[in-house]
C-alpha cells in the first residue's frame, strides 16, 4: 500500500483476500438505494460528480455505475488488493484512485456528493470530516450505508433467531479494539462538532472548528433475507475482518462455533437446504454546510 493509506494493519491483512471478499459480500437491496440515493438528491439526476470513499473492491461502485444517471465517480480506495480488483472491472466513469478520507487527490468542491459504503467507521475522525468538507460543493450530501447481518450487529439489535444471535456473541468475543460498525461510535464524530458553552463557539469560530456537517442526521433502514448455502454462509462470515485472520485451534474453534449454531432449532432452510440468513441495510445522510 502507499504512503496515502491509513487502513489499520489488523483490517490490512483481514481484507488481503479481495477476490473472496468480492465474492462473498452482499450487493445493496434495490429499495434501499433508491431512498438512500434520493436523500443525497443523485436519484434521477445526471452526470454529477459522486466521490466514493473506501469502494473497496467495488460492491457499491458497481451499483452506481450501473444507474441510469450517468455518475462520473472517483472510487478512492487504500489497500492496493481491493483497489485492483475494482480496476479490473473496468466501470464506465468511474476514475480509481489510491487515497485515504484523509487525504483524497480529488480537487475542490468537486463532488456533488459523497458515499462511504460498508466503511464509515474506519475513519470517523475530525481530519476525515474536514477533507470530505472540502471536496464536496456546499449543500451537498456525505452519505454512509452499510449491510449488516444479524450475526454482526450492534448487541443492542435484536436478531432475528437464536443461532445468529449466538454468532453474533462469538463475533463480539474477537473484538480486537478497532472500530466497527457494530461498535455505533462513528456517530460520535458528528455530535463532537457542536461546541459546548457559548465561550468555545467564539473560540471555535476563530479556530475554524464550526461544524461541517448538518444534525441531526437522516437515518433509513431495510431488513432482508437471502438464503446461502453452509458453504456459503461460512464464506461470507470469513470476509469479516477478524474470522479471516484466525489461524490453527482458533480458526478450528470458529468453525465449531459455527457449525453448532447451525444445529439450533430455529435454523431455517428451504428445500434445497439454504439457510435463511437476515440483516439490514441501514443508511445516514447530512448536508454539507
Amino acid at each position: 500500500m502507499s504512503s496515502q493509506s491509513v487502513l489499520p494493519s489488523a483490517a490490512a491483512e483481514g481484507f488481503k483476500d479481495a477476490s473472496a471478499y468480492d465474492t462473498h459480500r452482499p450487493s445493496y437491496p434495490a429499495q434501499a438505494v433508491e431512498t438512500f440515493l434520493r436523500n443525497l438528491k443523485l436519484a434521477g439526476q445526471s452526470d454529477l460528480n459522486v466521490v466514493e470513499i473506501a469502494s473497496g473492491t467495488g460492491k457499491f461502485t458497481e451499483v452506481l455505475a450501473q444507474r441510469s444517471e450517468r455518475f462520473l465517480i472517483k472510487a478512492i480506495e487504500p489497500h492496493q488488493g481491493m483497489r485492483e480488483k475494482l480496476a479490473e472491472k473496468d466501470l464506465p466513469a468511474v476514475e480509481v484512485v489510491d487515497g485515504s478520507a484523509a487525504k483524497m487527490p480529488v480537487s475542490d468542491e468537486w463532488g456533488d456528493a459523497c458515499i462511504a459504503a460498508q466503511a464509515f467507521h474506519w475513519f470517523a475522525t475530525p481530519e476525515a470530516l474536514r477533507e470530505i468538507h472540502r471536496v464536496l460543493r456546499p449543500g451537498a450530501v456525505l452519505g454512509m450505508i452499510w449491510n449488516v447481518e444479524d450475526y454482526n450487529k450492534p448487541i443492542e439489535w435484536n436478531a432475528t433467531t437464536k443461532w445468529e444471535q449466538k454468532l453474533n456473541d462469538y463475533v463480539y468475543s474477537l473484538d480486537d479494539g478497532l472500530p466497527r460498525f457494530r461498535h455505533q461510535k462513528w456517530k460520535q464524530v458528528f455530535e463532537k462538532q457542536l461546541p459546548g458553552n457559548p465561550l468555545q463557539v467564539v473560540k471555535d469560530t476563530f479556530m475554524d472548528h464550526l461544524p461541517r456537517f448538518s444534525l441531526p442526521m437522516g437515518e433509513g433502514s431495510e431488513k432482508w433475507t437471502v438464503w446461502l448455502s453452509e458453504d456459503a454462509l461460512w464464506s461470507r462470515l470469513n470476509t469479516l475482518s477478524q474470522i479471516s485472520v484466525l489461524q490453527g485451534e482458533e480458526r478450528d474453534n470458529a468453525a465449531k462455533v459455527f457449525k453448532e449454531a447451525l444445529q439450533g432449532e430455529d435454523v431455517e432452510r428451504n428445500k434445497n437446504g439454504e439457510i435463511a440468513v437476515h440483516g439490514v441495510t441501514y443508511f445516514a445522510w447530512t448536508d454539507r454546510l
